[in-house]
């Protein structure tokens, strides 16, 4: 009878061992499914596949046109505003002249960038880069002949003409943003186009006025 109670304690510490190693084992299984190859972690650790480059927006030859011509059109009314800036004899004028210079430029650098995004030259084809704005004039006269005509003037005969000059300068560009507006594509711009017409014509606006004093 003791052997037969040696036997059964020896069958039951064996069986204890069995049960306590699948206990030890089993936590580890578990642990096993997370291990750091597992496909769910890496799913919630991979950025977006959808995130790309932005893609350009459309454009057309009338956007493009538009965009080439405007920057040749900035810089002459910077030519013109930076006489003014020297020779005009009321300061109501060099004001004017100083906003014009503020404004343009920046647009300049804007449009320049586009062109670049485009992948589009700057001057446009057949354009001698003497500010000729592609055949506009201002009441019959180039760029080059309004320019000249201003730099041999001073006082207040400097300031009627220019604002005579600039008016008529202004107005080329309303046409312009006019045309992209009806013929045109690409959002930027037409937005541009819309603040171009805002802006000048009431620049317009406000140079008949000063005429009108003068």
């Amino acid at each position: 009878m003791k052997s037969h109670r040696v036997i059964a304690s020896c069958v039951a510490l064996l069986l204890a061992g069995v049960l306590s190693a699948c206990t030890t084992e089993q936590p580890a299984e578990e642990g096993g499914s997370h291990t750091p190859g597992d496909s769910t972690t890496q799913a919630t650790q991979t950025p977006s596949s959808t995130s790309g480059g932005e893609v350009a927006d459309a454009h057309n030859e009338a956007d493009s046109m538009f965009v080439q011509m405007m920057i040749v059109h900035h810089k002459g009314a910077i030519e013109m505003a930076e006489l003014a800036v020297n020779q005009a004899d009321s300061a109501q004028v060099r004001s004017l002249a100083e906003e014009i210079l503020a404004a343009q430029g920046p647009e300049i650098e804007t449009m320049t960038s586009w062109l670049s995004a485009w992948e589009v030259p700057v001057m446009a084809t057949g354009e001698t880069g003497q500010m000729d704005h592609g055949g506009m004039q201002m009441e019959g006269m180039s760029q080059l002949e309004a320019i000249t005509e201003l730099a041999g003037l001073s006082g207040a005969a400097f300031d009627t003409r220019f604002l005579e000059l600039m008016i008529a300068h202004h107005q080329g560009a309303v046409q312009m943003a006019e045309d992209v507006l009806a013929d045109g594509q690409n959002t930027h711009a037409q937005e541009l186009a819309r603040q171009i017409i805002e802006a000048q014509e009431a620049e317009i606006s406000q140079m008949q006025d000063m005429l009108g004093q003068a």
